[in-house]
């Protein structure tokens, strides 16, 4: 974590934008507290466009266009629920009821993508995640895509729901992402096990 914290330092001196902003480099864990994870979504790392990221995978802010492998995983949410799918894509809602929404990397160079891989984020989700499996209550995994499915590889499915799919971005979501029904799964799992569903809904409002 210091080499990491010198290389950030050193990259913001030398006039580099850096998404999302500092102060929420660790959203996904101040909105979805360890202790209260119920489902975890792994993606690989922030949007590298301006204004977009903010700290919670496959989520943007209020106001800005969702991204293309959101669209298909609004499109995957409607297909399993029968939700309509929000005209925004923030996530927030999700986060808010015990969904971590964990990229691996937790923070990239502007226009720039997978930038900031290798710098030591990797070894600080692989421990968030190892946190998440030893703990007693049993967290449905959402995998999309083999980066995931890698990560999470250690994760033990005898306790935990591990639910592994190709990725939702245009080039694959036709390979196995479509038809998945992750949410409906995660939502099944939870209730055998005593946990409330979350609710897959997001209001227009957020």
């Amino acid at each position: 974590m210091a080499a990491l914290r010198q290389f950030l330092v050193h990259e913001r001196d030398a006039g580099k934008r850096i998404y999302p902003k500092g102060n929420e480099w660790f959203h996904a864990l101040d909105a979805t507290p360890l202790d209260q994870v119920r489902v975890v979504i792994l993606g690989q790392d922030p949007y590298h466009g301006e204004g977009q990221a903010h700290g919670l995978c496959f989520s943007v802010r209020p106001g800005v266009r969702p991204p293309p492998s959101l669209v298909n995983i609004y499109k995957e949410l409607q297909s399993d629920l029968g939700f309509v799918p929000p005209k925004h894509g923030n996530l927030e809602h999700w986060a808010r009821q015990g969904v971590l929404l964990l990229n691996a990397v937790l923070t990239v160079e502007a226009n720039r993508a997978a930038s900031h891989q290798g710098k030591g984020w990797e070894q600080f989700t692989d421990e968030v995640i190892r946190q998440v499996n030893a703990r007693p209550r049993p967290v449905a995994f959402i995998l999309w895509g083999s980066y995931a499915q890698k990560k999470a590889a250690f994760v033990d499915s005898t306790r935990h729901l591990v639910i592994k799919s190709a990725h939702p971005s245009p080039l694959s979501a036709h390979n196995g992402f479509f038809g998945s029904h992750p949410f409906s799964r995660a939502n099944a799992f939870l209730r055998e096990h005593g946990e409330p569903a979350i609710d897959w809904r997001l209001p227009e409002a957020a």
